[in-house]
């Protein structure tokens, strides 16, 4: 028998220490630590899919909470089907002891275990859905403020548009006008976009005068 432990945060910048440090303390060896950093939005887990085809029958799987395995009830059932029936492999949650499929192997045992599952999972999509109904609502009532959400608009350089124009006219080359700027690559597209957008409706004012 092999132990693993999976771990999923929900972005590459959230700290995953406390499910390492359960993992370790769960005796789950660090090399057998399989860790997914990708938004809840979108469910492709390369690290979660490797884990599964590297399960064996009798194998046993860390995990901290039941939301570690699917961002809603349905994906939640159908991830636990799949270790526990089809991979046959045990599957303990270490916030909630009530689900580890090595105790309770009985048929009561079994009952309970899925009773607490299926709440679980109801609860675990009822908060994810609760959370962006609250994230919604606070947006909506910023925007009511007059708060601008996005980044901050870079002030345009002086000189930026002459710069530009000459560039267009071929004057001068791509990266001796970024050191006439002072921009990098990506700062300077944003920018360009910005100054053709401005120009665009210059030019649809205009028409609309002539008209």
């Amino acid at each position: 028998m092999n132990i693993y432990g999976y771990i999923r945060v929900s972005a590459t910048d959230q700290n995953d220490d406390r499910q390492k440090d359960a993992m370790c303390q769960a005796g789950v060896p660090e090399k057998n630590i399989y860790t997914d950093r990708q938004s809840g939005k979108d469910f492709e887990r390369p690290r979660y899919k490797t884990l599964v085809k590297k399960l064996r029958e009798g194998d046993l799987l860390y995990i901290l909470s039941i939301d570690r395995l699917g961002r809603n009830y349905q994906e939640i059932q159908d991830q636990w089907r799949i270790l526990t029936k089809d991979k046959r492999v045990d599957i303990c949650v270490i916030d909630m002891p009530l689900l580890d499929t090595r105790q309770g192997k009985d048929l009561m045992g079994t009952f309970i275990a899925d009773l607490v599952l299926q709440i679980l999972s109801f609860v675990a999509q009822s908060e994810r859905e609760n959370i962006r109904k609250r994230q919604q609502e606070g947006i909506a009532a910023a925007k009511s403020r007059g708060v601008v959400f996005g980044r901050p608009s870079l002030c345009i350089p002086k000189g930026f548009e002459k710069t530009v124009a000459k560039w267009e006219n071929k004057n001068i080359e791509f990266y001796d006008m970024l050191k006439v700027l002072d921009m990098s690559e990506s700062t300077f597209y944003r920018r360009l976009r910005d100054l053709r957008a401005k120009r665009a409706q210059k030019q649809l004012a205009a028409s609309r005068k002539q008209q």
